[in-house]
């Protein structure tokens, strides 16, 4: 295969980085220009070094080089335009110019090469973590669905919440989660408990047997990492994860729920939000709690169409105001929706996420602060049996 064209954006960066190169140039014809103007006491030839250093912010190593040779070449062009190319004091000041310019043009390498690294870095730590927090779907089978992922390390894609959907002949199965702690050092966990729910989910087993072999990868995953951190002092036994487990079939106006230590799910009927809470909550995945002799209890819900599911991490409902205020979920939901007219519906999973992270953003007066995940699910008035 052939070398592939730069992209648009990086055509474009191109472009700008040329065009920034303008501005060294006409500094140094400005400096020429009024140093050979100004009288013979007065010398801004020294001033030239400050193109080769503003060049260097912007441009790599070539470029940097180039505007310290032409800052030279015009300081030499000052002392033949003055009659001073022979004296001391224009010699020691070209020589104090090439010398600062090489340490601006090492310095400009060495910066060029960091970033390299970093995009480097950047580019294959983004594509591990949408590796590892696949997509959901748009539509799986009459259900339209929606997902908002904010991760609370600045410039990453995942933290420690994690959600997953797949598709079984009956339905379609959703998780959320959430690991115990906050960022980046919690996405092995979030992976032992996703590698198992793409592993077993889409089979046709009830879904307490998906919850208990979700328990048991959980369990078993966690307990090899903790044998290998003991003797660094890890936090042993304190490591574990929120889930909820849904299962919404295609035939029929129900959903199944299995809620271990999770936030409950949030159902949004006719206008109308209210929590899914079950009788029997098992505890959170990992804890090595889960039930033995009998089968994870499963709750049934009604599930009608133009009915919303909020599935949510607690990093939606623990966002503090600035006095301290945690956000009113269910009434801010009723009021997103009657906002959206008389209908007592969102126009879309999509749309009623937008504005539920837009309305997030306002009560807390910036961005968010914690790994936040949440999931609109809808099903649709047109069916579809398509995966």
């Amino acid at each position: 295969m052939g070398d592939r064209a730069p992209s648009r954006p990086a055509r474009l960066r191109a472009r700008a980085g040329r065009l920034l190169l303008l501005l060294p140039v006409a500094l140094m014809a400005l400096i020429a220009t009024t140093d050979i103007l100004a009288p013979a006491d007065i010398h801004l030839g020294p001033l030239l070094v400050v193109a080769p250093a503003i060049t260097a912010s912007f441009a790599g190593a070539r470029a940097t080089a180039a505007i310290g040779a032409l800052a030279v070449i015009t300081l030499v062009s000052i002392g033949a335009a003055r009659g001073v190319l022979t004296t001391e004091n224009l010699e020691v000041q070209i020589a104090s110019l090439l010398i600062i310019g090489v340490f601006i043009v090492v310095f400009a390498a060495l910066q060029e090469r960091r970033g390299l690294e970093l995009e480097r870095a950047r580019t294959v730590s983004e594509a591990t973590q949408r590796v590892l927090l696949r997509p959901l779907p748009t539509r799986a089978g009459p259900l339209l669905i929606a997902s908002e992922y904010h991760a609370a390390t600045v410039g990453a894609h995942i933290g420690g919440d994690l959600y997953a959907a797949a598709r079984t002949q009956l339905g379609t199965r959703l998780v959320i989660g959430d690991v115990r702690g906050k960022g980046l050092e919690t996405l092995g966990d979030a992976a032992l408990l996703l590698g198992a729910f793409h592993a077993a989910a889409h089979r046709q087993a009830p879904l307490p047997e998906l919850a208990a072999s979700l328990e048991d990868s959980v369990s078993w995953g966690l307990a090899e990492v903790a044998a290998s951190d003991e003797a660094v002092g890890a936090d042993i036994g304190e490591r574990f994860v929120t889930a909820a487990i849904v299962d919404i079939l295609d035939d029929g106006p129900l959903l199944n729920l299995i809620n271990c230590g999770h936030p409950p799910p949030l159902l949004l009927h006719q206008g109308t939000a209210a929590l899914l809470e079950v009788d029997d909550q098992c505890p959170p995945m990992g804890l090595g709690l889960g039930p033995q002799d009998a089968a994870y209890p499963v709750t049934e819900f009604q599930f009608e169409r133009g009915d919303v599911l909020l599935l949510y991490t607690d990093g939606l409902i623990e966002a503090r105001d600035g006095y301290g205020r945690f956000y009113p979920l269910q009434e801010r939901v009723e009021a997103l929706v009657a906002a959206n007219g008389s209908t007592g519906r969102p126009a879309s999973p999509a749309e009623l996420l937008r504005r539920l992270m837009d309305d997030l953003q306002q009560h807390l007066g910036g961005p968010v602060q914690d790994d936040t995940a949440v999931i609109a699910v809808t099903r649709s008035d047109e069916e579809s049996g398509a995966p």
